[in-house]
């Protein structure tokens, strides 16, 4: 057993995120002499590539489902220990004099795709294009009604923003401030005439460049045209870890679980740290996440939950974003959740 758990999150709401602010995960294991580590907070690049691949022992990660999807689809023998639901706005954006003003009127019509060939998993573009096709299956449109273009993107590094850096309590969320430039700039150049874009960062991206909301599908009544790389989003564990100390995995879960009975009575507090973890004020977070955003940190493992993770992997499949396929429902372990450690403590 290592000395040191390591844990990573994306610049999003998630528990695990909120649990690490409030130094539950130190509290935990420190008398035990077990250090915790953020792979946000380092600097060693190698260690920070596990956020996608999921290579480094002992490690925790929560986030997007995409990447967490792609390396079990590679090979790396993780497992998904729950599974958290956090709706959030999904955009799709057009400029006001593009005719667009509604999901018929994209027939036929551009729509931009971030391209980052270079990427072992090219992240945004699934996640862009999931959810074009979520907003054309509200009026029965699909994929070839409209025309994909691919929009060369590239990510903004750590090292051109040192100082800007020091400002952010998730060094994640200041790279991620520049997510949509790219499809930003097609869209402004006439290139394409509608792009993409989710959270409080697409909402304030929209209002920055005065572009018209065509349809916002993140609380949709269907939660099948919401599915997307953040719903759901999986708390991800290697196996190894469970085999060998299931009883330090399954309180590392319950310190995750206790975030949805704490953020319950505490909404401004939680608006407070999912403003460190995305860089975005509490009126944006209000709009992109809604007023009850506090209600709904819950982790568990709730079938249909399971069953929206294992659409979206059939999703990236078919779109050949992964390389193999495997079973969603035997990912999934349930033990951890009814270990004695977890009931008990």
């Amino acid at each position: 057993m290592s000395d040191t758990i390591y844990i990573t999150r994306c610049p999003v709401p998630t528990p695990l995120g909120i649990a690490a602010h409030l130094g539950w995960f130190e509290d935990e294991f420190g008398p035990d002499g077990i250090a915790v580590a953020s792979l946000q907070d380092g600097r060693n690049e190698a260690l920070r590539t596990s956020h996608i691949d999921h290579s480094l022992r002992h490690a925790f990660r929560q986030g997007g489902s995409i990447p967490a999807l792609w390396a079990r689809s590679q090979g790396a023998a993780t497992s998904v220990i729950g599974l958290t639901w956090i709706d959030e706005a999904q955009l799709i954006l057009a400029l006001p004099g593009s005719g667009i003003r509604n999901v018929r009127d994209l027939r036929g019509r551009r729509v931009g795709l971030p391209s980052r060939p270079g990427q072992r998993i090219d992240i945004f573009r699934a996640a862009a294009l999931r959810g074009f096709l979520g907003a054309l299956s509200t009026e029965g449109l699909g994929a070839r009604d409209v025309e994909l273009v691919e929009v060369a993107a590239a990510d903004l590094s750590r090292a051109e923003v040192p100082a800007l850096g020091e400002h952010f309590a998730n060094p994640s969320s200041v790279t991620s401030r520049a997510l949509y430039v790219a499809e930003v700039g097609a869209l402004l150049r006439g290139e394409v005439d509608a792009i993409y874009a989710k959270g409080s960062l697409g909402l304030e991206t929209a209002h920055l460049i005065g572009a018209r909301i065509v349809i916002d599908i993140g609380f949709h009544p269907d939660p099948l045209v919401r599915i997307n790389n953040g719903s759901p989003r999986p708390l991800t564990v290697d196996t190894a870890f469970i085999d060998a100390r299931p009883d330090l995995v399954a309180r590392f879960l319950r310190r995750v679980t206790d975030v949805a009975a704490w953020g319950r009575a505490r909404p401004q507090e939680v608006l407070d740290f999912l403003g460190l973890e995305t860089g975005s004020t509490h009126d944006w977070l209000r709009l992109a996440y809604r007023d009850d955003v506090h209600t709904r940190l819950d982790t568990a493992l709730a079938p249909a939950a399971v069953a929206a993770l294992s659409q979206f992997k059939d999703f990236l499949l078919e779109w050949g974003f992964l390389p193999h396929d495997f079973s969603v429902p035997g990912w999934i372990d349930h033990a951890v959740l009814d270990h004695k450690e977890f009931q008990c403590i």
